[in-house]
């Protein structure tokens, strides 16, 4: 296990100088899930190509000067299920999509491969990214390496749970609400909800269009900025891509911090956050304290509708774009049918899960003609008070610090049969998806039960060099060993 410990950066350097092969940090990472999928069930499908790829890409290292080998040569990533990898599954962890194959690689995708990544599979998820835990997937729940019997967090839960647990040397996820921040928290790891617009969604099969966010799932702070550095950047075919320089994020890990303002909003530290969370995020605040950053106390007073705008917007939005799947075109069909209007009625019955069948009515009864103006249109007027909040507190400070969950992992099955109680999972990461600001998860502490706390670094828009900045020598400052022992 001696290869698959060690960073996305090392394991880069390493092959670059010719130390190791891309074969043998492949076939031991294989090995790796194999011994731990039994317990986890992180992967929904492997890539059995995998290891032939990697023994092509040790021909092709041969003939390389250390100049020439890309960022990524060699090195095999997961990916979350619902972005597109050409000539795999791309399930969505959904029976509406059990069998399709993706014609074509997101742009993340040919962005990494252009780097000479190889894709070893394929990280479960709840079902088309909704949900807080990773109990809705069609293909079964993903188990928290540090408890198998607690969630990992979602929907992102089988990346996060993967690179935690070593069977994945990093991984790409998405952001909807905390998709990517809140499993990281759960699972010790460190995990980038990108700015709006820094990252191309093309081949990212779309929840909430104007939440949506790809964004990267690593051991440590390093590894996730390198990787960003990667995947970020205008896309023509993306037209909600900013058009703006990419810098190169690991370059901002060695900026100073001191002098630096840190807001700390009170509405963040509400009744029912759990007292350890509290403590570890209050402890990672005197950890900032010593490295010269400034606490100040803000508000952010239109937080408290967050969840409630959030799950009229999200909810239309997703209503909208799940209407393609209807068994016409392709995807499930339902086979005993009468007639179109039949066809439809029970392929989409069958095809769905409860969550996301939940989703959809929400969606489609807050756009109806009659509660448009009372629901959807009064969501988007709250949403932009969320965002000019943001907006007020960064005339006064530089970042935010926060929670990401209220508690740590909770045990499989205890919020699955409550929505509401599931939908305040995210209380602490929804409003920056609304707001469009980017958020990084890194973990600073344990809870008594052994479960990790993460706390969340919150920047101006397209200031993600702020927050790798803060968050690598916060790292160094608490020197956690974020290795569960499965």
């Amino acid at each position: 296990m001696e290869l698959i410990n060690r960073s996305l950066k090392e394991l880069s350097n390493l092959i670059a100088k010719k130390e190791i092969k891309p074969s043998e940090l492949t076939e031991e990472l294989l090995k790796r899930i194999e011994a731990t999928e039994e317990k986890l069930n992180a992967y929904i499908t492997i890539n059995e190509k995998a290891l032939e790829e990697a023994k092509k890409k040790d021909e092709e290292l041969v003939k390389l000067s250390e100049d020439e080998i890309p960022d990524l040569f060699g090195i095999p990533l997961s990916i979350k299920d619902n972005i597109n990898v050409e000539g795999q599954k791309m399930t969505c962890a959904s029976k509406m999509l059990k069998d399709f194959v993706a014609p074509y690689d997101a742009t993340v995708i040919k962005k990494l491969r252009e780097k000479g990544a190889i894709f070893t599979g394929k990280n479960n998820l709840d079902e088309f990214a909704m949900g807080s835990s990773t109990e809705t997937s069609y293909f079964g729940v993903t188990h928290n390496p540090w408890d198998l019997e607690r969630v990992p967090g979602g929907s992102s839960g089988g990346s996060a749970a993967a690179v935690a647990a070593r069977s994945a040397i990093a991984s790409l996820g998405s952001d909807t609400g905390g998709s990517i921040r809140q499993p990281c928290s759960l699972c010790g790891v460190v995990g980038m909800k990108p700015t709006y617009g820094r990252v191309s969604r093309y081949g990212l099969t779309a929840f909430a269009s104007s939440l949506d966010q790809i964004g990267p799932i690593t051991k440590n702070v390093e590894d996730n900025a390198f990787l960003l550095s990667l995947i970020a950047g205008i896309d023509a075919k993306d037209a909600t891509s900013a058009k703006l320089p990419v810098p190169d994020y690991t370059k901002a890990l060695d900026n100073d911090i001191k002098g630096l303002k840190a807001g700390l909003p009170r509405e963040y530290f509400i009744e029912g956050i759990e007292p350890e969370v509290k403590e570890r995020i209050m402890e990672a605040v005197k950890h900032l304290e010593s490295l010269g950053v400034e606490i100040e106390e803000i508000s952010l007073p239109h937080t408290s509708y967050a969840v409630e705008t959030y799950y009229i917007i999200a909810p239309a939005e997703a209503s909208s774009n799940l209407g393609r799947f209807d068994g016409v075109r392709y995807t499930y069909r339902a086979e005993n049918y009468t007639d179109l209007v039949d066809m439809y009625c029970k392929t989409r019955a069958e095809g769905f899960g409860n969550e996301v069948k939940r989703r959809i009515m929400i969606g489609t009864y807050t756009l109806s003609a009659g509660y448009y103006d009372a629901y959807y249109l009064k969501a988007q007027k709250v949403r932009t008070l969320i965002y000019q909040d943001f907006q007020k507190a960064f005339e006064k400070v530089n970042f935010i610090v926060t929670p990401v969950s209220p508690t740590t992992a909770f045990k499989i099955g205890e919020k699955v049969g409550d929505p509401i109680k599931m939908y305040l999972s995210d209380i602490f990461t929804i409003a920056l998806n609304l707001a469009g600001l980017p958020g990084l998860s890194m973990p600073c502490g344990f809870d008594s039960k052994g479960l990790p706390v993460g706390v969340q670094l919150i920047g101006k828009a397209f200031d993600e060099e702020t927050l790798y900045a803060v968050g690598y020598k916060l790292e160094k400052a608490l020197n956690i060993n974020n290795l569960p022992q499965l």
